[in-house]
């Protein structure tokens, strides 16, 4: 998925296309095909996922303070605000990966998983 500006960047640099003696801009979906980059997106999905799986077989001497983090005090009004680790919870939910803390201890496990993620999100 592109963003907005690179999308009229990329159509200022590929220009319009004359079609039956009319000239238009490219759609989004030849846009998409000339310029065959991955998606920023998913790319930093897939990064986090690998990080994740990094982070739940570390020490528990070296521990990340993304599962355990309680905070003192009195929460704010509102909506409470996202956290990380609800964000990549999603991530994997939708790929359907289910008891993703037993399966990223595994290496070998994890990086199957990560291996299909890369393949639905990225696309052949």
């Amino acid at each position: 998925m592109l963003m907005t500006w690179e999308r009229k960047i990329l159509r200022k640099i590929y220009g319009p296309t004359k079609e039956n003696g009319q000239w238009r801009i490219k759609t989004n979906e030849e846009l998409m095909t000339k310029y065959k980059t991955p998606d920023i997106v998913n790319v930093i999905k897939i990064q986090r996922l690998e990080w994740l799986g990094h982070a739940v077989r570390m020490n528990k001497t070296r521990s990340v303070k993304i599962f355990e983090g309680k905070l003192e005090g009195r929460r704010g009004r509102g909506r409470p605000r996202p956290r990380w680790i609800n964000d990549v919870e999603d991530d994997l939910r939708k790929l359907g990966v289910k008891r993703w803390r037993m399966k990223a201890l595994e290496r070998e496990e994890w990086a199957s998983i990560i291996k299909e993620a890369k393949a639905k999100l990225q696309g052949p």
